[in-house]
């Protein structure tokens, strides 16, 4: 095995997929060098001899998805109603633990909703508490990066819970004692929803995300929970059709179907655990998570993401600390067998 130097070819690869690059693109909005998870084509460009079907392992989009239901015609040539989108609501309200649903407001993504309030609150003197997923800091560009000690004095603070890439839990009583207004990014929340600050939200505004858990990214569906007078600023920027029918459809039945969310959950805990036996076997350290992802720390890193992406598996670096990935889970056990390979193939390295 060549060892990494001479393997390097004219971009580290850690830098491409972290979005250090960005002179490579005209625009920001097509540049596959800004990554935050699943840019294969970026991959493939670089690992151009790397064995197909590439194994995305670079986002914590569930790889077991919620089973479509059958859709007629009409659910691709009808703009969604107004009553469609308010049953949407009211199912993902009852999931949520929510009882008004004038609170709730469907959005295409939660990424969008972070760019919304972004807008909404320009104008506030912003904090967040980092790591933090990279959509928060390009929707807050100059609000500063603090800890919990530092949340004092701020107009407004900015968390994820779970985070994103370290899993870290910030609990209701913490949150409580946050001055001003406080936004909080439950996009990983379904899969231990014991961790939702929901039931004691007080005026916090919450967001969720639908694709994460129910495997389904592509529907691009998420929600804010928010005060009236939010919400309904939100209901007037996103207009009459703020989703599509497909998501509309798709979500109610998969917010109705409590069964199949609970088997979602126990099967997505015992990936992420057979995930953390394939480190430990590797001796690397794992240094935080949720049941969709795992964040492991080990000094060649680099080393490790160059192997798997020669192996055809893309996870995801950080730019700002090289001696950490993050690895989604495997789905079949085709990719279980290819992850383990290339493990043992870094270790031989070691």
């Amino acid at each position: 095995m060549k060892p990494y130097s001479a393997m390097a070819r004219r971009v580290d690869p850690l830098l491409l997929a972290s979005g250090c690059v960005t002179n490579m693109s005209k625009s920001p909005a097509t540049d596959p060098f800004r990554f935050h998870g699943g840019r294969l084509a970026a991959a493939a460009l670089h690992f151009a001899d790397a064995p197909k079907p590439w194994i995305d392992l670079s986002t914590g989009i569930s790889p077991w998805a919620y089973p479509v239901p059958e859709l007629g015609l009409d659910a691709w040539r009808r703009l969604p109603e107004p009553e469609q989108i308010a049953d949407l609501e009211l199912a993902a309200a009852r999931v949520f633990g929510l009882n008004n649903t004038a609170e709730i407001v469907a959005v295409p993504g939660s990424d969008m909703a972070i760019r919304m309030l972004g807008a909404l609150f320009a104008n506030q003197r912003g904090a967040m508490l980092t790591p933090i997923y990279s959509g928060h800091k390009a929707a807050w560009p100059n609000a500063s990066e603090i800890t919990i000690e530092e949340a004092a004095g701020h107009d407004l603070i900015i968390l994820a819970n779970p985070n994103n890439p370290d899993g870290r839990i910030v609990s209701p009583d913490h949150l409580g004692a946050f001055p001003g207004q406080v936004i909080v990014d439950e996009a990983f929340a379904d899969t231990a929803p014991a961790t939702s600050i929901l039931p004691e939200r007080g005026d916090a505004i919450v967001l969720r995300s639908f694709g994460k858990f129910y495997g389904l990214a592509g529907i691009r569906l998420g929600f804010v929970i928010a005060d009236t007078a939010v919400a309904e600023r939100l209901r007037a920027m996103l207009g009459d059709w703020p989703i599509s029918g497909i998501a509309a459809t798709v979500g109610l039945a998969a917010y109705q179907d409590q069964q199949w969310q609970e088997v979602q959950r126990h099967r997505l805990q015992e990936a992420a655990e057979r995930l953390d036996r394939l480190f430990e076997k590797s001796e690397i350290e794992i240094v935080g998570g949720t049941s969709l992802f795992r964040l492991i720390s080990h000094d060649n890193a680099r080393e490790l993401f160059e192997i798997l992406g020669q192996s055809g598996i893309l996870v995801r670096p950080f730019s700002d600390d090289a001696s950490r990935l993050r690895f989604g889970l495997p789905g079949g056990e085709d990719e279980w067998r290819r992850l383990d390979y290339a493990l043992s193939q870094w270790r031989e390295m070691q």
